[in-house]
């Protein structure tokens, strides 16, 4: 009997003893170093965040993109399309640009594309490096473009997010147009293209300059046929200069 006590204690003291090694072994394992390398990791999402818990940027899947209802540093998102990239946060904790991808059959062929964004302060895209590809039936269209935008002075992530509720609210097409106009003509809403340089889907490889309001207004191009053009327009799109003639 008193053999099988001590027996019982040993083995009760051989458990602890080993426990606490255990658990020493691995504190100072993990507490030497921050540092880890590993071979493959298989995960849907990485925050990058700094030591104060605010996000710098998100790495992710399709299902977990930050969407509709979902909030990344205190700011909640509207709905949009999830697709898997990555997005960047300033030090204020807003979104400041992403990079975006997809590429899927369509009952009439594909649809893909890649885009990598930079926004302004506290707005939305002013430069974007984009390719699309598209096939509907025999037809393909490709193109692909480095973009810089303007954007409204006085644009926010929250005032575009507020207008855009709005404007849905508004039945009649003429006066959502109207009402459209008006917080262009504000600056808090709205994007023209300013300067494209690339390839459109109607296979102009060049350069594309254009107004204020985002009607073109010069292009130095390479055609479909291998012809090289220089063309100005007016306002209302219309050549009035080429070379060569």
């Amino acid at each position: 009997m008193k053999n099988t006590k001590r027996e019982l204690i040993f083995l009760r003291m051989f458990a602890l003893t080993t426990a606490l090694g255990i658990l020493t072994f691995a504190s100072v394992a993990f507490k030497g170093s921050n540092d880890r390398k590993f071979g493959s990791i298989d995960v849907e999402r990485i925050n990058i965040i700094e030591k104060d818990g605010t996000v710098k940027m998100v790495i992710t899947n399709a299902e977990h993109f930050p969407s509709e209802g979902d909030s990344i540093n205190s700011r909640i998102y509207h709905k949009r399309k999830k697709r898997a990239g990555m997005l960047f946060f300033n030090e204020d904790g807003m979104e400041c640009g992403g990079f975006i991808y997809d590429g899927a059959k369509t009952e009439e062929g594909h649809s893909a594309g890649l885009s990598l964004t930079y926004d302004q302060y506290d707005g939305d895209q002013v430069m974007q490096l984009i390719t699309t590809d598209d096939r509907i039936g025999d037809k393909r269209y490709k193109g692909g473009r480095l973009v810089f935008n303007d954007r409204g002075d006085q644009e926010t992530k929250e005032s575009m997010m507020k207008i855009e509720k709005e404007l849905k609210t508004i039945a009649d097409p003429k006066e959502r147009r109207k009402k459209y106009k008006e917080y262009i003509e504000q600056g808090l809403i709205g994007s023209v293209p300013r300067v494209a340089l690339g390839q459109t889907a109607g296979r102009q490889n060049g350069l594309f300059l254009f107004d204020d309001k985002g009607g073109i207004k010069a292009k130095f191009y390479v055609d479909k046929d291998n012809n090289a053009k220089l063309q100005f327009y007016n306002e209302k799109g219309d050549v009035i200069s080429s070379w060569p003639k």
